[in-house]
């Protein structure tokens, strides 16, 4: 389960965060994930609840916001957005073009916001 050393880096880097700002209580943390980074957000909030249960930073609000794949067809260079689940075909929706589509979102993976005082 990779969720949990991400919910980690994400701790570490708003611990640095919070420390270099002389911050004390973190009230809640944004993260957005890219759809082909093949996170499981269920996995990733239950990792940032079990490294922060008993802490400080407990009562924080771990908010998730998933960004969809998003591909330019090798084709017809038409922008499009998969339909479904499957990562491997993936048919241009303008021309049907199948392989070779250059990826423009979906593999992103950083924290948005970090809310504290």
């Amino acid at each position: 389960m990779h969720e949990m050393s991400i919910a980690q880096s994400i701790l570490d880097i708003v611990q640095q965060e919070m420390e270099k700002n002389g911050l004390t209580r973190l009230i809640r943390v944004k993260v957005k994930f890219g759809r082909l980074t093949n996170t499981v957000p269920e996995a990733l909030d239950t990792g940032f609840m079990a490294l922060t249960a008993q802490t400080p930073l407990e009562s924080a609000v771990f908010e998730l916001e998933e960004i969809p794949a998003r591909y330019r067809c090798f084709k017809c260079a038409a922008e499009f957005t998969p339909e479904g689940t499957n990562r491997l075909l993936v048919p241009c929706t303008a021309c049907g073009e199948e392989f070779g589509h250059a990826v423009l979102s979906g593999k992103e993976l950083y924290i948005d916001f970090i809310e504290a005082e």
